[in-house]
């Protein structure tokens, strides 16, 4: 998962841009990058890191112009090194630079037909890469100097025609403005702000609603499926519409767990839909454990504390705090390798011996992915001094890997798959495991947004919105996905890295 932010203002952008992006850390914390252009020129910063480490005074000095688009990473597709940093650019047609939150499922192919049929060549290992070149290719089609927006929308228009999966793009054409635009399933999420100045509007598009706010953006809307915007460099904002699109499906996992819960994503505030998973959790352990001993419900940090405030109170037990986290670690599923995800639980979090001694515990988190953090977190409260632990989670079982822009394990790595809900429970070392439903997770964001029909939802029941996922795409990811592979890549980027230093 990764986060994106473009700003057409009519004032220097670096410094909204750097803090935008700081507001959507949570989305990337691998690398990070900085494009922007004053009176056609270009200037950029990126490196592998977090924000705040990436961009010092003399970077932030250097990032001249009054438009710009920003990116925060973590590894998806490709490989770690900090080549793989967003954004990427191209100087023809017209110099154009590109963010990328997603995955193209048909990267590989795309990258064969621009180098067979557009000659383009592409140097990493990136599908965002793949994707700048498509549409640099396409808008390079209007053979024109000097763009329109209906030529930019027509070139947006060839690259949905040719691109497969989920993206949700930021892009800068020099010295003419900032392009947006979402696949037509709307799997990840795009919004657009409007800022007024004693100049005229000013315009930013962003992954969350959280940067918009921060920066004085009032949130517009939504990006509809499909659906292009484009900010010329005097403010003004062209959009059009999809000519095909389709079912609208985006991933609920962003309510679930990448989304900050003061964000709006697709008009339902997700601090709202979180607080309504709390709800149906404990109507679940009401119908079916009427008769629980819990004393005690307790908030692995940070993502559950909504769901886990709610669900007590609609049990009516107490809600505590007993784990202290140490703000300066990392999120350990976004970790690479298994080692330092493992090492890293025990760094991120110390549990409180006084709220879990001699208490029968409900541990609530928003997911379990791969278990083993589960399992340390479990054994965390018995040395503390639980009787029992119970364990729920706010999503349903993840079964299945994702293919559309969250870097989770292959399916072998994933706890839930091809297991039942007892032999997770045993694996974990739970008293009791429960996880939600489903249909009440949909329920639960759905309730804020009636409009909101279906979700991507592959996680949980291998239903791939994109109808393009069969068997061979899914083995070939879990090759490319597993621990193994990733200790490989990381070995060779090393290595090519000490060379480079070595000359």
């Amino acid at each position: 998962m990764c986060g994106i932010i473009g700003i057409v203002a009519n004032q220097a952008v670096n410094q909204d841009l750097y803090e935008g992006l700081g507001m959507l850390q949570h989305r990337g914390q691998d690398a990070a990058g900085i494009m922007t252009c004053d009176d056609g020129r270009i200037f950029l910063r990126k490196e592998n890191g977090l924000v705040r480490d990436v961009f010092d005074d003399d970077h932030m000095q250097r990032l001249q112009g009054t438009m710009g688009i920003g990116h925060v990473r973590y590894p998806t597709a490709g490989c770690e090194s900090s080549a793989e940093a967003q954004p990427f650019y191209v100087n023809s047609p017209f110099g154009i630079a590109l963010a990328h939150n997603g995955n193209l499922t048909n990267a590989g192919s795309l990258k064969r037909e621009l180098f067979i049929e557009d000659m383009r060549h592409i140097n990493t290992e990136s599908d965002s890469e793949v994707l700048l070149n498509v549409l640099a290719h396409e808008i390079g089609r209007a053979g024109k100097v000097n763009l329109e927006p209906d030529d930019i929308f027509d070139a947006v228009d060839r690259v949905h025609q040719r691109a497969k999966g989920a993206y949700a793009v930021v892009s800068m054409i020099t010295a003419q403005g900032i392009l947006a635009f979402r696949d037509p399933n709307g799997i990840r999420p795009l919004c657009l702000g409007r800022r007024s100045s004693p100049k005229g509007d000013e315009w930013c598009v962003a992954s969350e609603s959280v940067a918009l706010d921060v920066l004085g953006f009032e949130l517009q809307r939504e990006l509809d499926p499909g659906e292009s915007v484009f900010i010329n460099t005097q403010g003004r904002m062209f959009h059009r519409a999809p000519k095909h699109a389709l079912i609208h499906t985006p991933c609920i996992f962003e309510f679930v767990y990448f989304a900050r819960p003061d964000s709006v994503i697709e008009n339902v505030y997700v601090h709202k839909a979180r607080l309504r998973m709390g709800q149906k959790l404990a109507s679940k352990i009401l119908r079916d454990w009427p008769d629980h001993d819990i004393d005690v419900v307790i908030p692995i940090p940070d993502t559950s504390r909504t769901a886990a405030l709610e669900l007590s109170y609609q049990l009516g037990v107490v809600f505590r705090e007993g784990f202290m986290k140490n703000r300066y670690v990392g999120r350990t599923f976004i970790m690479p390798g298994q080692n330092e995800r493992k090492k890293s639980v025990k760094r991120k979090l110390n549990p409180l011996p006084v709220e879990f001694k001699g208490k029968n515990v409900l541990l609530v988190d928003d997911s379990i992915v791969r278990g083993t953090t589960s399992a340390q977190i479990i054994q965390m409260a018995r040395d503390a001094g639980a009787r029992k632990v119970y364990f729920a989670s706010a999503a349903p079982p993840v079964r299945y890997p994702n293919v559309y822009g969250i870097d989770m394990p292959a399916a072998s790595e994933l706890v839930a798959h091809d297991r039942t809900e007892d032999e997770i429970c045993r694996l974990i070392g739970a008293d009791r495991l429960i996880f939600q439903e489903l249909e009440d997770l949909i329920d639960a964001v759905s309730e804020g947004n009636p409009h909101l029909q279906q979700f991507d939802t592959s996680v949980f029941n291998a239903d791939y919105v994109t109808g393009d996922i069969d068997d061979a795409y899914l083995e070939a990811l879990n090759s490319q996905r597993c621990d193994m592979a990733k200790s490989e890549r990381r070995l060779r980027d090393n290595e090519v890295v000490g060379l480079h230093n070595a000359a």
